[in-house]
């Protein structure tokens, strides 16, 4: 495996154990209902849940479903990410392009609008990662994955229903789904996810070299006046520069796609409760119920709802994760591409327009 599969794994999945407590009230504000209920309220969405009362225990809930696949969502991300820009640079310029994780080459700065695409890239190649993940993790923290209805035989007889807990965990939730909707159900909400991914992921990594670059001349500014003797302070570290830069460019990726992330979480935690017990094949099918609703279906509900502002909701709890959560991952990512040999060198850029290198 290359050095950025590892890097990207590992931090992927310190970034989860370290955001999931506020990714689940992310979720819950999310999914959650107006105080006050329209006219017509949705009824084939998900029941409001609660953010009130949540014990410790709680702020595990969904955490197996990420660690697990977010680690290899994050591996594919970059491997996508670095190999796309490189033939991107390599098909517009002629030349092959410097300074990208997974390389440890070059000295200068590529093209931002070529990282711009290179991300989107990346994260439409999550997309068959990062759909199952998504369902799995929001269902397991609103916990909306009740057992299926108890046989009349067992009823007769006096036994107990099944218990929620096991029913609630990751593994338990993407068994259920199988069970009741085949593998097509673990893709439910896969065309908003896809979207969400590519566009978030594109912002993502042109967000963090941006950054970069604006840290890197200030650094320089600061620099320029500055006596030689004195150390560069804050402006001078390149973990304060990898953390804040991080930081800035998980907050602007879901500044960019938030209200994606309202539908997309609201259309995968609608869940089709079977009858009877019933259950459809493998591949899904046969299944009774009402029919859920679309992303495009959705938005129009979320909005009838009380109109712009549920898709704002949880915005500044996901911003304050995004900060913490991305800053950690970049320095992780970064440190374990130097310690691998595939550091970066990072230079002043003599130019910052948006699409110049």
């Amino acid at each position: 495996m290359s050095a950025d599969f590892w890097a990207g794994y590992v931090s992927g999945a310190a970034g989860i154990i370290l955001g999931n407590p506020l990714d689940i009230l992310k979720v819950r504000l999310q999914a959650s209902a107006a105080s006050s209920p329209p006219q017509q309220p949705p009824a084939r969405t998900a029941p409001p849940p609660t953010t009130s009362a949540l014990s410790p225990r709680a702020f595990l809930l969904g955490t197996a479903a990420p660690v697990l696949g977010y680690g290899a969502l994050n591996a594919l991300l970059f491997m996508t990410y670095n190999r796309t820009e490189a033939l991107l640079n390599h098909t517009l310029t002629g030349t092959a392009p410097a300074n990208k994780p997974g390389t440890g080459t070059g000295t200068g700065s590529s093209n931002l609008y070529t990282t711009f695409l290179a991300g989107a890239a990346g994260g439409l190649a999550t997309w068959a990662v990062s759909t199952p993940t998504e369902l799995v993790k929001c269902r397991a923290q609103l916990q909306l994955a009740p057992p299926p209805p108890p046989s009349a035989v067992a009823v007769a007889a006096g036994a107990a229903p099944p218990s929620s807990s096991s029913s609630s965990s990751s593994w338990g939730i993407a068994k259920h789904v199988l069970r009741s909707e085949g593998v097509r159900g673990l893709y439910f909400g896969g065309g908003v996810t896809a979207v969400r991914d590519s566009v978030g992921y594109g912002f993502y990594f042109w967000g963090y070299e941006l950054a970069t670059r604006w840290w890197l001349q200030a650094a320089a500014a600061a620099a320029a006046g500055r006596a030689p003797e004195k150390d560069g302070g804050v402006m001078g570290s390149d973990a304060a520069r990898v953390l804040v830069c991080g930081g800035l460019a998980g907050v602007l990726t879901w500044l960019s796609i938030f209200p994606l992330d309202v539908v997309k979480t609201r259309v995968q935690t609608q869940v089709r409760r079977p009858e009877g017990g019933e259950t459809a094949g493998l591949l899904g099918g046969g299944q009774k119920g009402p029919p859920r609703l679309g992303a495009w279906e959705m938005a129009r509900e979320t909005y009838r709802e009380g109109g712009v502002r549920p898709f704002f909701r949880g915005l500044m709890v996901c911003s304050v994760r995004a900060f913490f959560v991305n800053a950690v991952q970049w320095a992780v990512y970064e440190w374990i591409m130097a310690e691998l040999g595939h550091g970066r060198k990072r230079e002043v850029p003599v130019e910052m327009g948006v699409g110049s290198g």
